[in-house]
């Protein structure tokens, strides 16, 4: 396996994109191609994919494709997926879609099935509200314990329990948990502690806080108001809790939502609900294996990231779901994305000579029109958006659908077709000033387009298709990070900070500022006050 620059194909990118590349204009591409439309739309299962609004052409993604063979891409995803350690750097196999393979279909089945039949039977018995007594499920975890459960149970609100009703505490700031506790009764709430290590500082102290809470409100029995994602028994026996679900080294954090930390995913939506999002999933999982390179679309997309990020120099893509319940996907592909390929060395320690992740970045359709989208359509930055878009909608209000969906087509084709000075002559601005010129005002309102997007679209938001979504969101992050050749599994980047952390918090009680830089040791002494 080499790394991207050191492939023919990427000497080739760079001669095609500096002759065709770099000047493309989307509105010349389409004048040309009537069928660009077709040559560019993808269909995986449950997505479909048009990719054709987007800075490249056929020859653009051939190359892609020869720079995907050299640079081992197959041999890397074949060898994830057979459990070997690509994990270098922890010297771990990285086997989420195990999570999701059925039943002896996949490594370590035996115990993946025993641990998902567990939890589920155990989600089973949390619903049944009349028996159980539950009516809140308060998740206190944080990074990958937290952003995939609320993300999951958010989206799939629409099939979810309305007996009982999911919180998240992952700030270690007391602002988070304090609202939640306030909305609970100690008898009738279940915490699910999510920690592998059940070590986690966030995670811990927020544990320990929502329990003094369960005490003090006249709880008794923490083993039965308590359970624990993990796999420190011990530990969380010494906390007081005695039901546990485990996961594996080979389960990374961001790519845990599938594992025991889907619980409250698997308590919103029941069993049956989370065995969908699995399948969901793992049919993209096959996809990624199966399809040809030509009609793959998460190779494509992560191909695609590449040659936006390296040759058009896009530092950053928005995320645009035009769907309330996809609400925190943003968030959630921040760390899946940024995490995972946020890297400044290659797997053998060697600095990158390119950038790897973009910034991910994003909020609900709509709702950005009104906030960012003026940078999107009219600022000096190039930025490629994500369109998210779901035909068949969960709420009976039909005209605000097609409201919704109208706008997430008059974005993307606004951003492709802009508008010229000399159209914004002809037109009337009600709102500008009387007494400023006419062409002063035409260049305020012109647009340049030719701002590249990509649109994928979901028949309906069900537990299938959002497992198939996020699963094409995880291989793509593999493919882009195996052409950068960087690990994308591990995060070595959260470390450092984690552990000054420990060092700075008895100072905040002693005021010992020994050893501290100026500006550190002053921001301390003033929080003191």
């Amino acid at each position: 396996m080499i790394r991207a620059d050191q492939a023919l194909a990427w000497r080739a990118l760079q001669g095609h994109y500096e002759a065709h590349g770099r000047e493309l204009d989307l509105r010349e591409a389409f004048a040309r191609d009537p069928a660009r439309f077709e040559a560019f739309a993808l269909q995986a299962p449950e997505v479909f994919a048009d990719l054709s609004k987007n800075r490249w052409d056929l020859m653009t993604r051939k190359l892609l494709l020869e720079l995907a063979h050299e640079c081992g891409v197959p041999a890397r995803r074949d060898a994830m997926f057979a459990g070997e350690p690509i994990n270098t750097t922890e010297g771990r196999a990285v086997l989420h879609t195990a999570l999701r393979a059925p039943r002896g279909a996949g490594p370590h089945s035996d115990e993946v099935h025993a641990v998902l039949d567990a939890m589920l039977a155990f989600a089973e018995r949390v619903r049944d509200a009349p028996a159980s007594g539950i009516r809140d499920v308060v998740n206190i975890g944080i990074g990958g314990s937290d952003l995939g459960p609320q993300m999951g149970v958010l989206a799939l609100d629409a099939v979810a329990s309305p007996a009982i009703t999911v919180h998240f505490v992952s700030n270690v700031d007391g602002h988070d948990i304090t609202p939640v506790l306030a909305r609970c009764k100690p008898e009738s709430t279940l915490f699910i502690v999510a920690s592998k290590t059940f070590t986690t500082q966030e995670t811990m102290a927020n544990a320990e806080v929502a329990r003094a809470w369960f005490v003090a409100g006249g709880g008794r029995n923490i083993a039965r108001h308590f359970v624990g994602t993990t796999t420190n028994l011990e530990a969380a026996a010494r906390f007081g809790i005695t039901t546990t679900f485990g996961f594996w080294d080979w389960v990374g954090g961001r790519y845990s939502m599938w594992s025991a930390i889907g619980l409250p995913i698997a308590i919103a939506i029941g069993a049956e609900g989370f065995r969908a999002l699995l399948a969901g999933a793992h049919a993209m999982d096959r996809h990624f294996v199966e399809a040809p390179p030509e009609r793959n679309l998460p190779l494509q997309l992560g191909l695609l990231d590449v040659w936006n990020r390296d040759f058009h120099r896009y530092g950053s893509r928005a995320v645009v779901p035009y769907h309330h319940g996809l609400r925190r996907l943003p968030a959630y592909l921040q760390q899946l994305e940024m995490e995972s390929n946020g890297k400044g060395v290659d797997l053998e320690g060697c600095a990158l000579p390119y950038g790897s992740a973009p910034v991910v970045w994003g909020e609900p359709g709509t709702s950005g029109q009104h906030a960012f989208f003026q940078l999107l359509h009219q600022g000096i930055d190039v930025v490629p958006v994500e369109f998210i878009a779901v035909r068949t909608p969960s709420h009976p209000h039909t005209a605000l659908h097609r409201m919704t969906l109208a706008n997430c087509l008059a974005q993307s084709q606004a951003l492709m077709s802009g508008k010229s000075a000399q159209q914004a002559l002809a037109e009337r601005a009600p709102t500008a000033s009387s007494t400023i010129d006419a062409d002063v005002l035409a260049r305020h309102r012109s647009f340049p387009g030719n701002r590249p997007s990509t649109t994928l679209l979901v028949d309906a938001l069900t537990p299938r298709s959002l497992g198939a979504l996020v699963a094409l969101y995880e291989h793509r992050v593999f493919t882009s990070g195996a052409v950068w050749g960087v690990n994308s599994f591990d995060q070595w980047g959260v470390e450092l900070g984690k552990a000054l952390c420990s060092e700075l918090l008895p100072r905040l009680d002693t005021g010992d500022t020994t050893g501290l830089d100026a500006s550190t040791g002053g921001l301390l002494r003033r929080l003191r006050g």
